[in-house]
Order: C-alpha cells, then sequence, then structure tokens
C-alpha cells in the first residue's frame, strides 16, 4: 500500500486534475489518484471503475499506474482504452458503474493531461476533488482483502449503437467531420460507415501531437480546414471535435461557423417539443438571442455559472433535459443520459436539418443578428481574482443610485458579472483555472458594440487593469 501523497495544488483543478507531465503530472500521480477515488468509490459503496484514456503519448501509462492504484484498494476495472471522453461516460453508464476516469488532456497542447472523473449518480468538482486529495495527504485508503482485478472492455460498437439509435434522418446528407487528431476519431469512423450519405473526414487518425490544428472546435482558424472542405465539396454540414470529443463546433453549407452557444438553440427547438415549459440550462457567457429563443419557444431559460461540472449539477437539480455552453460542451439529458457528447450532439444536429429543408444556414436565419467579441483574457493578481468582479458591481450600482450614468443596467452576478443594458451585455468572470479575468460583450450593432465594450474598458480600469479588446 502506497504511502500518503501530496498532489501539487496546481493540478487540483475545478473540474477535474490536470497538468504539465513530468513536471506537476505524473505516473506517481495517477498511482495515488487510483488509491484515493477507489477509496473515495469504496467509501461510497462502490466496488467497480471504468477507466479510458485519450490519444497523447502520455496517456497510457498514465492509465496502467492509475488502474494500479485502484485495484490496490480493492477496486475492479473495467478498461475501455482508447477513445473518447463521452464514451467512458457511456460505460460507467451502460456497464452500471460506480465511477469513471478519463485520462486526458482534452484541448491543451500534448505536453499536458488530466483525469476527468465522475460516479454514477454523483457529480465529481470543487470541493469533492480537494476531498479525494485529502485522502491522497493523509494516505487513508481502504485496506482490502484482495487487490481488485483488471478487465478490458471493447464497448465502442455498443456506444456507436446506442448513438445511432437516435439518428431520425430521411435524407442523405453530405457532411464534412473534422476530428482535429483527436480521441473521437475511431469512433467517427465506425460511425459514418453506418450512416446513410457521404461523409468526409478530416484527421481521423488519433495522434497526440495534433499536427495539422490545435484540436479546440470553438476558435475560428482551427475550423479553416473544415471550412474549406465544406465549400470545396458543397457539403451540408461541417462538424468538428476537440481533443476528447465532448464538445462540438459546427459550420453550414455555406461554411459559416454557427456559433455553439446558438446550437443549442437549434436543439431546444425539439427538445421543447418533448418536454414543453422545461427549463434549458446555458452559461453565462451565452448570447441573449439564446436565452430569448428559448423563451419564444416556451421554455423556461435558465442562466448558469461556466463549467461543465456545474452545469451538469444545475441539470441534476432542476431536471433539465438540455444545457450548453459557449464553450461547446452539449449536454442532452433528452434521449440520452445528461452528459456532454460532442459525437452524439452531431448525429442531433442532423436531425434538426430535417427541419430546414436540409440547408443548415437556415437553422438560425430567424434569430436576430447580434455582434460580439471573442473571450477576452487578462491576467490579474491571483490573491484578488475573485473579488474583483463583485468591486465592479459595487462601483456600477454605486453609479446607478448617484445618477453618474444614463444607462439602465442589469446586473447578475451568478458568475462573476454580466451586465446588461437594452442595447447589448458584458460579463466579466474570474477563471477557475488561471490567474485571470474572461470577458465577453454582445450588442444588437456595430455601433453599440463599441459602446459597451467602452463601458467593460472603463469598469475595468477603475479597479487598476487594462482590457485590451485587440
Amino acid at each position: 500500500m502506497t504511502e500518503p501523497y501530496t498532489f501539487s495544488p496546481t493540478i487540483l483543478r475545478e473540474y477535474d486534475i490536470r497538468g504539465h507531465v513530468g513536471i506537476d503530472l505524473t505516473e506517481d500521480d495517477a498511482y495515488a489518484l487510483g488509491c484515493a477515488f477507489g477509496t473515495f468509490v469504496f467509501n461510497d459503496g462502490g466496488t467497480k471503475v471504468c477507466i479510458g484514456y485519450d490519444g497523447r503519448d502520455s496517456s497510457p501509462k498514465l492509465a496502467q499506474s492509475l488502474a494500479r492504484g485502484l485495484t490496490d484498494v480493492g477496486i475492479d476495472v473495467e478498461n475501455i482504452g482508447l477513445g473518447p471522453t463521452p464514451m467512458l461516460y457511456f460505460a460507467v453508464k451502460d456497464r452500471m458503474a460506480d465511477g469513471g476516469i478519463m485520462i486526458t488532456g482534452s484541448h491543451n497542447p500534448p505536453a499536458y493531461n488530466g483525469f476527468k472523473m465522475m460516479m454514477q449518480n454523483k457529480i465529481i468538482y470543487g470541493q469533492t476533488i480537494q476531498v479525494i486529495g485529502q485522502i491522497a495527504e493523509t494516505g487513508d485508503y481502504n485496506v482490502p482483502d484482495k487487490p481488485g482485478s483488471v478487465r478490458d472492455i471493447d464497448v465502442k460498437q455498443t456506444y456507436v449503437n446506442r448513438i445511432l439509435r437516435d439518428l431520425s434522418v430521411s435524407r442523405d446528407y453530405k457532411v464534412a467531420w473534422d476530428c482535429g487528431n483527436g480521441a473521437a476519431g475511431e469512433i467517427v469512423r465506425m460511425l459514418t460507415a453506418e450512416l446513410p450519405g457521404e461523409h468526409i473526414l478530416l484527421y481521423d487518425d488519433i495522434d497526440g501531437t495534433f499536427p495539422n490544428h490545435h484540436p479546440d472546435p470553438t476558435v475560428k482558424k482551427n475550423l479553416a480546414d473544415l471550412i474549406e472542405t465544406v465549400k470545396n465539396e458543397k457539403c451540408d454540414l461541417g462538424v468538428a471535435f476537440d481533443g476528447d470529443g465532448d464538445r462540438i463546433g459546427a459550420v453550414d453549407e455555406k461554411g459559416n461557423v454557427l456559433s455553439s452557444d446558438l446550437l443549442l438553440a437549434v436543439y431546444a427547438k425539439e427538445v421543447l417539443e418533448e418536454h414543453p415549459n422545461a427549463p434549458i440550462i446555458a452559461d453565462v457567457k451565452c448570447s441573449q438571442a439564446l436565452f430569448n429563443e428559448i423563451t419564444r419557444l416556451g421554455g423556461d431559460s435558465v442562466m448558469w455559472k461556466t463549467g461543465h461540472s456545474l452545469i451538469k449539477a444545475k441539470m441534476h437539480e432542476t431536471k433539465a433535459p438540455l444545457a450548453g455552453e459557449l464553450s461547446g460542451h452539449i449536454f442532452f439529458a433528452d434521449k440520452w443520459y445528461g452528459f456532454d457528447d460532442g459525437i452524439y450532439s452531431a448525429i442531433r444536429l442532423l436531425n434538426a436539418l430535417e427541419e430546414s429543408d436540409g440547408k443548415a444556414s437556415e437553422l438560425l436565419a430567424h434569430i436576430p443578428e447580434t455582434f460580439s467579441t471573442e473571450e477576452i483574457r487578462f491576467e490579474v493578481d491571483e490573491r484578488e481574482k475573485f473579488d474583483l468582479a463583485t468591486r465592479i458591481a459595487d462601483n456600477i450600482k454605486t453609479a446607478i443610485e448617484s445618477g453618474e450614468t444614463a444607462h439602465q443596467i442589469k446586473i447578475n452576478d451568478i458568475d462573476g458579472i454580466r451586465a446588461t443594458t437594452d442595447f447589448g451585455w458584458w460579463v466579466l468572470r474570474p477563471s477557475n483555472t488561471q490567474n485571470v479575468l474572461v470577458a465577453r460583450a454582445e450588442a444588437d450593432s456595430p455601433e453599440s458594440l463599441e459602446e459597451i465594450k467602452k463601458m467593460l474598458h472603463d469598469e475595468v480600469r477603475k479597479i487598476g487593469y487594462q482590457i485590451d479588446f485587440g
């Protein structure tokens, strides 16, 4: 049995464990995590954990060390091997495992890796991650009568078959799929081989060095090859995934990017037909046009904190059938299991094409155009990071009370601050993983956007920082 072990505090994040391989994330960390998480599962009455890993060079050895730690505290391990994160989530649900860990660095650079943890009926994030860290630090591990076992399990075809069960298209579509050399590649090959229509796969070979482009579909430059393919091959749709396949990006038949937050409006239409008046959750960085559309469709639009684990917890609390984030995490509890799955989201997007006569550009054509900035990050002092948004909110409230501002401003402080006027809004929130504030602004015209940006710039300057919109 291992000795007490202290993780570097920098790797215990809000939603997962993540670090620089060989520097603050090692095979010893993986082993200690196996012991600590396995003990956590055992204390909750569990005995079985599924593990999987992405295509990074460091992932297989981390998986081996993780499995060794789990079995040393008496946990039986089902190793699903190489694949996307949502396949691991699916395996936990489908095989009724007590918990699961995915070894993945998501869309981070190749030198990074990490662990996403889940339980069958609990969300692992925040303080729970710290509790798991404390189990390792105290060395208070379960001491079993005998070690657990490891079995290799192939769930790929079962996962693909389950995704296909919710496909409902009557036409043959031509679709381009950019896997970004991420962990979704093999599953996308298997899936498209069984789909009707014609399918063009880009970078479906799994390569953890990501030789073609960074696997983050929310950054437009990473969609350049997909856009070119859609235009040149006259595709009906293009979809892209991040490094571990739990996020989606999309472009229409004209090569225009369908923003990830407004994709949620597309999905909400079908979901609300099945679940009238249901809550639909989106994070604070999403477009106001999304929240307005959810309301128009008869749903209860719920603005919530950024972070996939926080969104899942809110879905569980409100029993929402659908949720999403600007980052491309889409969560279906309608027909699906409530976890974020970029590949499954692509199938639901194909279904939506039936409603628009096969034209992806028509899916959002009725939504009023808005003008927005990209996400902007700027460094701040870590010690005051979480207080800065509160200081700005207090400054705005004081300005309103004293009549110093002519604008009617509504303040939402659920996650940082979101300040809304009748012509636009801006959001400023502390990152949970870096010493930065994250900002975004949106307005109903280019001129209004400039005014919103000036408001944000002035408020940031009042607290001693500068924001550069580029």
